[in-house]
């Protein structure tokens, strides 16, 4: 939708006014409900609101009939905005679209009573409106879009000797270490979207043998040209390997594993596949300014990363990297739209040790921002769920990871 206002009153005295507009549904019990409000747009009394989108459950709740209300304001700086007048609607006055039908008088009750000759504070117009359908998640894995899950482990010599039971890739015969708990609780939930569960899993940050060269993208299963593995017990049986044969060493770089999995997501755009990488880390990041470039690169594809912090390091980079609160931006230019969930593990830990909870807690934050990520990248490509999507086939097997 889309509404411009004319002849306002005039609220500042030493200008004109800076108009916005607050849309309220109306309950069954007679109260309203804020749903949605417009920019401010300043120093004019006919001001043009930019085009807005907003649920039709939200705005009336399914019911084409019933009430809406629209008052208009003044922003002042303080928060004291002034009211201006108000007007009401319906979502299906509103579908009939630009019309005579749709321009209001926005009326001041109070200047009403007190003036015998006041008309109006002002009109407001529709100028445009449209309806879309909403797809959920489920709606494009139900039409076939398949989900691929690579993880990527952080064997970086802050992690400690692995041979210690302070470490955090420490091999506790009883129990989890929390990059395999992690690893567990996100892997056993995303691997039911993926029909072939075939994972690929890699490694950064050690030196590999026989040579002792550094690696920040190598395979953990040790197969250069097919780095599957069967599965989330596949993927934790290659990591306990691992463990066994590299050297942790650094620095910690996700650049090269977030470059990885961009490869194959650029290959495919057309909504038939979606790709997630998991990384799990211990630490401060340090390739900052080329994660963010890839990072920013990989927000246009069909892909999403999620980072899980394990340890008591801080993790204020990763913070960073979320976006959640400012949105990523390299060498001027702003991501597409927001890939990165951050989540601190330790944040997760259940107090009585129950192992269980802590990873049904951590998956349930972990995931949450997956499926919207996925719906926005579709929308932003005009791809929807009845589109039947080519048949599967397995990305390509992972090029011969570099140092």
């Amino acid at each position: 939708m889309q509404f411009c206002a004319n002849k306002l009153d005039k609220k500042d005295f030493f200008g004109r006014s800076d108009p916005f507009m607050v849309f309220y549904r109306s309950n069954e019990d007679g109260t309203f409900t804020i749903c949605h409000k417009t920019e401010v747009v300043k120093n004019t009394l006919n001001p043009v609101w930019q085009p807005f989108t907003i649920p039709v459950r939200a705005l009336c709740n399914g019911d084409y009939d019933r009430s809406i209300k629209v008052e208009v304001y003044d922003w002042d700086r303080d928060g004291s905005h002034d009211f201006i007048g108000e007007f009401t609607t319906s979502y299906r006055e509103l579908s009939r679209g630009q019309s005579q039908f749709n321009v209001y008088e926005v009326v001041n009750p109070k200047k009403k009573l007190k003036k015998r000759r006041y008309i109006n504070s002002g009109t407001v117009t529709l100028l445009s409106f449209s309806v879309e359908a909403e797809h959920t998640f489920l709606d494009y894995i139900k039409a076939g879009t398949q989900i691929h899950f690579t993880v990527a482990i952080d064997f970086t010599a802050s992690n400690g000797n692995p041979s210690q039971s302070t470490s955090l890739h420490y091999m506790n015969p009883y129990q989890m270490n929390a990059y395999a708990m992690a690893l567990k609780a996100v892997g056993e939930i995303i691997q039911d979207y993926d029909s072939d569960k075939m994972f690929p899993a890699l490694g950064f940050g050690a030196k590999l043998p026989p040579d002792g060269r550094v690696s920040h993208e190598f395979p953990l299963n040790g197969n250069v040209d097919n780095p599957y593995c069967n599965g989330m017990e596949g993927i934790l049986e290659a990591y306990h390997e691992s463990l066994k044969t590299v050297q942790l060493y650094g620095p910690t770089n996700f650049a090269p594993v977030i470059n990885h999995v961009a490869r194959y997501a650029a290959a495919v755009q057309d909504g038939s596949q979606y790709f997630v990488l998991l990384i799990i880390t211990d630490g401060v990041i340090s390739d900052m300014a080329q994660t963010k470039e890839a990072i920013v690169n990989a927000a246009k594809l069909p892909m999403s990363i999620i980072i899980v912090g394990v340890g008591q390091a801080e993790f204020d980079a990763m913070v960073e990297l979320d976006g959640d609160d400012v949105r990523i931006s390299s060498r001027g230019k702003l991501a597409e739209r927001d890939i990165v969930q951050f989540v601190p593990f330790r944040d997760y830990m259940d107090r009585t040790g129950n192992h269980v909870l802590s990873m049904a807690r951590l998956a349930k934050d972990v995931l949450a921002e997956i499926p919207e990520q996925l719906i926005l990248y579709m929308k932003s490509r005009g791809i929807k769920p009845n589109q039947t999507p080519p048949d599967y086939s397995p990305p390509g097997l992972s090029p011969t990871p570099t140092v």
